[in-house]
């Protein structure tokens, strides 16, 4: 079985892929985007991918019942926001308040980041960077719910996009005992 930090990577190279789709969207231009027709089904699609995901991580990799919970309801959210938005993009769903498993998804999955994770911020490095997820989520939750109601500003789009790419960002560093600031956390074996 792999070493947890390389989960976290292939989910970062997800999250880091999903992020420069939306950014790329919001700087050409919805209208931009949306001239080649499959454009426009990457991101969801990508979503709905990492939550599919997500079911064999809660089933290979959890060591409790509180981190299966986690991982369960993460996929969950995450299949919902990326198949609501696969169903808008398709025109099968009509209500932008379908938008809302957005948001919805980033307060899940913030939530779940910060449950799953018993130690304290400054205990390790995994520690340290899944709260720092799991809070980056909770407060970029306010792009989707933005994005949802004036969905032409770029700034909640860019925002939007950004919070996936910091994630991402943050998932990269993760390592399972490594020290917090490198050379200046005291007492910590580095995990080679």
């Amino acid at each position: 079985m792999p070493p947890a930090e390389h989960v976290h990577w292939l989910f970062a190279t997800g999250f880091l892929a999903l992020g420069l789709f939306l950014l790329a969207e919001a700087l050409v231009g919805p209208e931009v985007w949306a001239r080649r027709r499959w454009r426009l089904y990457l991101w969801p699609s990508t979503l709905f991918l990492l939550g599919l995901l997500m079911w064999p991580v809660m089933v290979f990799f959890t060591n409790s019942a509180i981190h299966m919970l986690a991982h369960g309801s993460w996929a969950q959210v995450m299949m919902l926001a990326g198949g609501a938005n696969l169903g808008l993009v398709h025109g099968k769903l009509k209500s932008r308040l379908w938008e809302l498993t957005l948001p919805l998804a980033f307060v899940v999955s913030g939530s779940a980041f910060l449950i799953h994770e018993q130690n304290g911020w400054l205990f390790a490095r995994s520690s340290f960077v899944h709260h720092v997820c799991g809070w980056t989520l909770i407060v970029g939750a306010v792009f989707p719910l933005a994005r949802t109601w004036r969905p032409r500003i770029v700034a909640f789009n860019a925002g939007y996009a950004l919070v996936y790419v910091a994630v991402a960002v943050f998932l990269f560093t993760a390592r399972d005992a490594a020290p917090i600031f490198g050379h200046f956390s005291a007492g910590v074996v580095p995990h080679r």
